[in-house]
């Protein structure tokens, strides 16, 4: 009873993380309906995939094993109806009149597919799909979501299907007019947002300015340049520019999609058979998001207190999807990176300012000469001085007692004991960070007040129905940006456009590991590969019939990366390109020595825990970056030089690397180049004017 009085308890701490989630789930889920719109001839619309995304929401928020996962309906979801539609919509025994109803048929056959899933225990192999698939199937999304919003923005200057095409609107001039004003209103929500998805590292304005326009800056910007819109209504025709359409739920004829489960039996008995195929695709697709989206909301470096519950997760989606079938929507499963986002927007750093005072005081002791026992002895007066530990973490004074007695008896079996201390002993930043996890609030409460939230939108679909469908094409193109960052796939790719004389760069910021471990020519026939399947992918959606076929070239990589890529890859390289985690190495600054750059300590910056979160989590996948920098243990006995080697964060494993002659062979060079010399018209200014 204590746990469940717990699970529910309401903070200010989860009002704003809700609220942050409502906006991230509800626009995405208002473009989809917009697409839906245009692809099912007005079948299915925004009213349908609020009200899916509502009610499997709540659902899941109510009983789902792991409340902290986002349902919503998904651009899989939303691909999978456009191609089952196209089948259809043109038989004389289906048509539109019965897609809701074969759909409906198609849902039960995916129901029944996750309940064998659930039973038979397939998420226990979900690390199967590794960071190959995932990451090329979300950059699969992320063009399929350029696509749409190019498609879109081009479909502003023609004529839609259902308009006449003799009213005002519709006259060339005009409609060039439209697709003009268009452009403006998707290019301006698209950069405004990417701005203030940034908002955080701006020197402008307070903290709490910044991380309010940082969380909420993209619905501000939806509201902002829909008001733009309305600047010209008294000159332009009525339907300039293009508005969402949508009818409302009170409408006449709008409720015979929820009445659909009395037209399934009218369905041929062969199309309900043949059913069978478009539900195996969706069971693999939710099979394969869902369980995704479910593992990066719960992270290890979360901390999370309460265990996963994956197939129990797929068990309650498969009733989910058999719910919405039913009543003619789209099912909802999880969605990334809105759950990981959740997680995210629920943690925060433990003690952001008694990091600051930690690592302040043991740059402090280490620039004084301190041995081990007196950095201790500092950091121990100074966490003293500070506030006491979250509720549910390890207390901070049983780590630095534990770290302390670790450190201390490596230096020791190593004759370093009463040495004054440095980088290779004591690593500042590697070493506190990990007093310091993240706590996260694990309730259902944020989970179901936003489902709610995107339930009452069903209710304002009079107020959405004046969003522009431009700013939803810019809205389209935001998402396909802003899932790049953080996908070492796209970052490969740039890579293979970066000049050779141009790569030492990547290395001057945190880049990924596989950068300094894995030689180039082996990033790039990796990378081709990739690159390939990825355009098979996506050429297959152009096909008719076949592109619901798509879900099986993303399961075939299974067997290709177990068997086919060891046999032209080193099993060492696959393991740092195909990483299960997001590992990062710091930038090497490549102006200065190897040897005395760690006598050039940074200052710890003053930063706020969301800024912190931002820059170790990525925006693709939510996934945090891993540092490469394992902490030597007093079982590990070692030199000086080796424990040098060890903590360095640029040499820890990666010492014996080929690529790591080759980067410091490059860096040498650079410095090596002369620099300009400085200018000497100042020098002839001045002395023409003492003359």
């Amino acid at each position: 009873m204590l746990q469940t009085r717990l699970d529910w308890r309401i903070t200010g701490r989860i009002l704003a993380p809700t609220t942050y989630i409502f906006f991230a789930s509800a626009i995405p889920v208002i473009s989809f309906g917009e697409q839906l719109q245009r692809n099912t001839n007005g079948t299915l619309t925004a009213v349908q995939t609020l009200a899916s995304t509502a009610l499997c929401g709540v659902i899941h928020s109510i009983i789902g094993g792991q409340p902290l996962l986002i349902l919503g309906v998904a651009e899989p979801t939303v691909l999978m109806y456009t191609f089952m539609f196209d089948f259809v919509k043109d038989r004389k025994d289906l048509g539109q009149k019965l897609f809701l109803a074969w759909a409906g048929w198609v849902c039960v056959w995916t129901a029944l597919l996750l309940f064998l899933l659930a039973v038979l225990g397939a998420c226990s192999i979900i690390n199967r799909f590794t960071r190959i698939a995932g990451e090329l199937f979300g950059l699969l999304i992320a063009m399929l979501f350029m696509q749409q919003a190019i498609r879109g923005v081009v479909e502003e200057f023609g004529i839609p299907q259902s308009e006449n095409s003799r009213t005002t609107a519709l006259l060339p001039s005009w409609r060039f007019g439209n697709g003009m004003f268009a452009l403006v209103l998707s290019f301006g929500l698209l950069l405004t947002a990417l701005s203030s998805r940034k908002a955080r590292s701006w020197r402008y304005g307070t903290g709490m300015l910044r991380g309010f326009i940082a969380d909420y800056g993209v619905p501000l910007m939806v509201l902002v340049w829909t008001g733009v819109s309305y600047i010209p209504v008294n000159d332009v025709p009525r339907g300039i520019p293009r508005r969402l359409f949508s009818p409302n739920p009170w409408s006449p004829g709008a409720y015979s999609n929820w009445t659909v489960i009395k037209d399934m039996v009218n369905v041929p008995i062969l199309y309900i058979i043949g059913a069978f195929i478009p539900a195996t695709m969706i069971a693999v697709l939710y099979y394969f998001d869902h369980s995704v989206a479910s593992q990066l909301a719960q992270q290890k470096e979360f901390n999370l207190k309460k265990p996963s519950s994956y197939h129990y997760d797929l068990l309650l989606l498969g009733f989910l999807v058999i719910i919405c079938g039913l009543i003619g929507i789209p099912p909802s499963n999880g969605v990334i990176p809105q759950s990981p986002m959740h997680t995210k927007s629920l943690a925060t750093l433990k003690h952001q300012l008694l990091r600051n005072k930690l690592v302040s005081t043991a740059r402090e002791s280490i620039r004084k000469n301190a041995n081990l026992s007196q950095l201790y002895r500092s950091m121990q007066e100074a966490y003293t001085g500070m506030q006491t530990p979250l509720v549910y973490q390890t207390p901070a004074v049983l780590g630095l007692k534990e770290l302390k007695d670790s450190t201390i008896q490596q230096a020791s079996s190593s004759g370093f004991l009463d040495m004054p201390v440095d980088a290779a002993i004591f690593d500042v930043d590697k070493d506190i960070d990990d007093l310091l996890p993240m706590e996260v609030k694990e309730q259902r409460l944020s989970n179901l007040l936003q489902a709610l939230m995107v339930g009452c939108c069903v209710a304002a679909m009079p107020l959405l129905k004046k969003i522009p469908t431009s700013v939803l094409w810019g809205y389209f193109a935001f998402m396909a940006i802003e899932s790049l960052p953080g996908n070492q796939f796209w970052e490969r790719i740039l890579l293979l456009f970066t000049a050779p004389s141009r790569r030492y760069m990547v290395l001057k910021e945190y880049h990924a590991t596989f950068v300094e471990t894995v030689p180039f020519k082996t990033i790039a026939l990796f990378t081709l590969f990739q690159t390939f399947h990825l355009l098979l992918c996506f050429g297959i959606t152009w096909i008719p019939i076949a592109g619901v076929l798509f879900p099986l070239l993303i399961m075939l990589l299974i067997p290709v990366r177990q068997y086919l890529l060891p046999k032209f890859f080193k099993a060492a390289h696959l393991q740092d390109l195909d990483a299960a985690e997001y590992e990062e190495a710091p930038a090497i600054t490549y102006n200065i020595s190897y040897d005395d750059q760690d006598n050039h300590e940074p200052q710890a910056p003053n930063l706020d825990s969301g800024e912190v979160l931002d820059t170790i989590i990525t925006r693709s996948r939510g996934e945090i970056r891993q540092g490469r920098s394992p902490k030597v243990t007093s079982s590990t006995p070692s030199p000086r030089e080796a424990m040098k080697s060890v903590y360095s964060p640029r040499l820890s494993q990666m010492a014996q690397s080929p690529r790591l002659h080759e980067i410091r062979r490059e860096l040498s060079e650079i410095k090596q180049t002369p620099s300009p010399r400085p200018s000497t018209l100042g020098q002839n200014s001045r002395g023409s004017s003492s003359s």
